[in-house]
């Protein structure tokens, strides 16, 4: 492994009248000897270990490197071989939810994955709310700080006594979440002109983030305010940059990031998506937690759901599968008003993103929502007014409003628009697009179909539109285990063009035109105008 820190078991010379060299020199020279040829920096606190340790281990030591930025740094030196006993952690700093690895360095094995809530939600679920809150306010940005090092340190605690024997971290993050947890104002995000605080800072003692950590802290640069170093690190991870074929790389939430490009170029965007993918404004709508709806079909007038359970085979885990996936496992009707347990055996709270889209394209198929999205209610007795406003009561006592379907559309055309304008500005088609990769939680648990469908993504062959998971926690693994990543990473950097949404002259004009389901050019949808036949026998396109 060439990772970011080493462990060396040494086995050292003893002092003789011939050979007076010092133990600090002794040390370098054995490492050097061993084949570490950067240059080794011992810090006083280690030099005075050196008496009596020496004498004890009978020259017999292990000592730890952790790479910082410019040469080695020396953070523990311990009697006898414990090279076996080498971690590191990555984690992936989301402004929902932090996920953390503990690695074997030694042999690249994840031994164990976490994740908790990053305690930042306590201003506010969305980041603009946590910015303001601290705005100008040393003391608040402090609380922040602190919230922001006490997730990180939660997960370490769940990754056990080994997290804090850690000699590296790579955390991966927004620009927002890095000015977070190194202590700076991110309203420099926000606000006109958008430039940041910093972009690159690079390697960090980890004592000085007060993370529990024996070496140090390396933060994944960013490009833009909007453009983070969890894409840079998906960049990474999905060696987008090395290929010759044409790629576009979608990681979308709350913001939508894209990049478009092979090794000749890249091109690079961000914009605002909307809360509604990840069940926020949606009235019932949840994150893809225990009793969220997330998936649903509707077949003869049934609506048929998943709800995720406890258990790890119903905790999101599985990816979907279009329309094999039928998990028709909680019967809804309206008529009889019966509900079959389902699958999970947990009882339904609410709906997730991944559950929304499902609905939402299973109501279009059916005929109960127009191409605008508006509910039909001759169509299914399911379909009620409540509120003064239609809705459909897509499980007992739970319903999805005619004002979350028009948010949702808005924030499906915004998500259209961006690879639009992205494909538009590198003089593409998207058929010379070899590979649609859809990143983040929500893009491995939504069906592809579904996102089809509605138009979220363009209808293309399935196959090359490849779920990439959490590569954000992968590109950040992929570099603790190989630091020759680093130059990738400055490669990344320098060969990106960013392309600022908002200064695109007719940027509104596509979005109105993608307010429509799929699109109101139904040409750039034939496999949908297919399944719309199929399911509708009587429509006319």
């Amino acid at each position: 492994m060439n990772g970011l820190s080493q462990k060396r078991y040494l086995e050292l010379p003893l002092p003789t009248e011939d050979d007076p060299r010092s133990d600090q020199q002794r040390i370098l020279d054995s490492l050097a000897a061993a084949g570490v040829e950067e240059r080794v920096h011992i810090p006083v606190h280690i030099l005075r270990q050196l008496y009596p340790l020496l004498d004890n281990a009978k020259w017999k030591i292990t000592v730890s490197l952790a790479w910082n930025g410019e040469n080695w740094e020396m953070v523990e030196i311990e009697e006898g071989d414990t090279t076996a006993q080498h971690y590191g952690l990555v984690v992936d700093l989301g402004s929902t939810t932090v996920v953390a690895r503990l690695l074997d360095c030694n042999s690249g094995e994840i031994l164990k994955e976490v994740s908790c809530f990053n305690k930042q939600i306590q201003w506010g679920t969305d980041i603009l709310s946590r910015i303001f809150y601290c705005k100008d306010n040393k003391e608040k940005l402090e609380e922040v700080r602190r919230a922001t090092v006490e997730s990180i340190c939660e997960c370490m605690d769940k990754l056990g006594v080994q997290a804090e024997n850690c000699l590296s971290m790579v955390v991966a993050g927004n620009t927002t979440m890095i000015h977070f947890l190194l202590g700076m104002d991110a309203f420099c995000v926000f606000y006109t002109p958008h430039a940041v605080h910093a972009d690159c800072p690079g390697f960090l003692a980890a004592h000085d983030l007060d993370i529990p950590l024996k070496g140090y802290v390396y933060c994944y640069p960013s490009k833009s305010n909007y453009l983070g170093g969890d894409i840079i690190s998906g960049m990474i991870d999905t060696e987008l940059y090395k290929q010759d074929e044409i790629s576009v790389f979608f990681d979308i939430g709350t913001n939508g990031e894209l990049v478009i490009g092979n090794k000749e170029f890249l091109l690079c965007g961000a914009g605002a998506a909307g809360p509604a993918l990840e069940g926020g404004v949606v009235r019932t709508g949840m994150r893809a937690d225990v009793g969220a709806v997330d998936e649903v079909k509707i077949r003869d007038g049934n609506i048929y759901m998943h709800v995720i359970g406890n258990h790890e085979e119903d905790s999101g885990s599985h990816e979907k599968d279009s329309e094999s996936h039928e998990k028709d496992s909680g019967s809804h009707e309206k008529n009889s008003g019966n509900h079959e347990e389902n699958s999970s055996g947990e009882e339904p709270r609410g709906i997730c993103g991944s559950g929304i889209i499902d609905l939402i394209a299973e109501l279009f198929l059916e005929g109960w929502i127009d191409i605008r999205g508006k509910l039909s209610p001759e169509k299914s007795p399911l379909i009620q007014e409540r509120d003064n406003q239609l809705c459909v009561e897509y499980a007992p006592g739970l319903y999805f409003y005619q004002k979350d379907i028009d948010e949702f559309i808005r924030t499906k055309s915004a998500a259209h628009t961006m690879v639009e304008i992205m494909l538009r500005e590198s003089g593409l088609e998207l058929s010379q697009a070899d590979r649609f990769y859809v990143a983040g939680a929500f893009g491995k648990h939504v069906s592809k179909e579904s996102a089809i469908t509605i138009g979220m993504y363009p209808d293309m062959d399935r196959d090359h539109i490849i779920n990439a998971g959490n590569s954000s926690l992968e590109g950040a693994q992929k570099l603790l285990l190989n630091r020759s990543l680093l130059t990738d990473i400055d490669q990344i950097l320098e060969e990106m063009v960013y392309i600022q949404f908002a200064e695109v002259e007719d940027f509104l004009e596509l979005m109105v035109a993608a307010q429509a389901l799929p699109h109101t050019d139904y040409k750039r949808y034939p496999t949908v105008m297919e399944k719309l036949k199929e399911r509708q026998k009587d429509i006319k396109l």
